[in-house]
């Protein structure tokens, strides 16, 4: 005789194999679903080379972290079940790296001018903009700026105003002088910190080197320090090399913490700009004038009689036509004492009629109008 163990309930076989053609269904599902992304993933990074080579063309930046944002936020508010949003969000995220890890791999061979050495906040900035792309260093942002207008490089990209301490001056005056163009602009965090020799202690600093920006923005801790000498610089990696190069460890330089690494410098403090939010604003420089099509924000720099109300009467085109104004800013004029040029952001696209009707008033009450970009 046979015996055979109880082994309790057991699922009648018709239920266990409903299960089964269920479970399998579900899959065949999930590979059909599958596949039409598979086709929908080619043709949308198909779609990215085009873009790829739109940028390349035109230098601009792969990453734009302001669209990047607005593209999220547009597409999870489709989906209805909101258990799945942050999922979705994940899931978007992946695509725009994947698609910008694309873009610069199709990107590869743009030639990208910047002012300063190795390690230098613009260095960085480049190399965040363009991962792929070559680099060119120079030592005056006039020489960053011809390179773009010769055609030695396609884009170059330049500090224009900083969080804590205003404008970069020149890199204004040097938009009128040039025939380039604004095509696009980041925000980049600027983290300071203070290097010195291997063998230096904070209490052994007398000067410190940097950018005359670099300085400002750490105004407050050098005061903290008035025994300090404050010493500029053509950039903060130029300084934190004269460290290096000097080996004294009474001298220190406020620079990134990544020169650190590039100059065998010991970071003495880190963090010590004023503003713990302290970024600057780089923008991207094209010799080609082209406008993205939806660009929402403009640039640009006039001249205007010296005579009494011609400011306001030049002002007066953005509030009759509900133009909001970002920044204005104001730079002399050479060999003209006490007249001015003046820069200005807005929001808007050239084909918007208000932003037409602005500009054609704006161009009767200027001696000289220019667009600087529509990015």
């Amino acid at each position: 005789m046979i015996f055979i163990k109880k082994l309790g309930n057991i699922p009648k076989t018709n239920e266990v194999l409903y299960k089964m053609n269920e479970l399998e269904q579900s899959r065949k599902e999930i590979n059909n679903i599958d596949e039409q992304m598979a086709h929908l993933f080619e043709r949308r990074m198909n779609v990215c080379a085009k873009i790829a080579g739109y940028k390349k063309e035109h230098g601009l930046s792969v990453r734009d972290p302001a669209r990047e944002e607005d593209l999220i936020n547009k597409n999870k508010s489709l989906i209805e079940d909101a258990e799945l949003e942050p999922y979705y969000v994940r899931f978007l995220r992946n695509n725009i790296d994947v698609s910008c890890e694309y873009q610069s791999k199709a990107i590869e061979g743009i030639k990208v001018s910047y002012c300063g050495t190795e390690g230098a906040f613009s260095q960085l900035a480049a190399k965040r903009m363009f991962p792929e792309a070559e680099l060119a260093a120079f030592r005056e942002f006039a020489g960053a700026y011809n390179a773009v207008e010769s055609g030695e490089c396609d884009c170059a990209v330049l500090p224009l105003e900083n969080s804590s301490a205003g404008i970069v001056a020149q890199n204004y005056d040097l938009l009128m002088e040039y025939d380039n163009c604004i095509v696009g602009e980041q925000i980049i965090k600027i983290d300071h910190c203070l290097l010195g020799t291997k063998d230096a202690q904070l209490s052994d600093i007398t000067q410190v080197y940097s950018h005359p920006q670099g300085l400002m923005q750490c105004a407050g801790f050098l005061e903290a320090h008035r025994g300090w000498e404050s010493i500029s610089t053509k950039n903060t990696a130029m300084a934190a090399k004269k460290i290096k190069e000097d080996a004294k460890k009474n001298q220190a330089a406020i620079a990134s913490r990544l020169t650190a690494d590039i100059y065998g410098l010991k970071l003495l403090k880190e963090s010590v700009q004023d503003n713990p939010n302290n970024s600057t604003r780089f923008i991207i420089v094209s010799s080609k004038k082209m406008y993205v099509r939806d660009a929402k924000k403009i640039s640009i720099c006039f001249e205007i009689p010296h005579e009494s109300g011609s400011l306001y009467h030049a002002l007066s085109h953005f509030i009759y036509n509900n133009l909001n104004m970002d920044h204005i800013e104001s730079r002399p004029i050479q060999d003209r004492n006490w007249e001015y040029r003046f820069f200005i952001d807005f929001v808007g696209n050239l084909e918007d009629c208000a932003v037409k009707n602005a500009l054609r008033g704006l161009k009767e009450e200027t001696v000289k109008l220019k667009i600087l970009g529509n990015y």
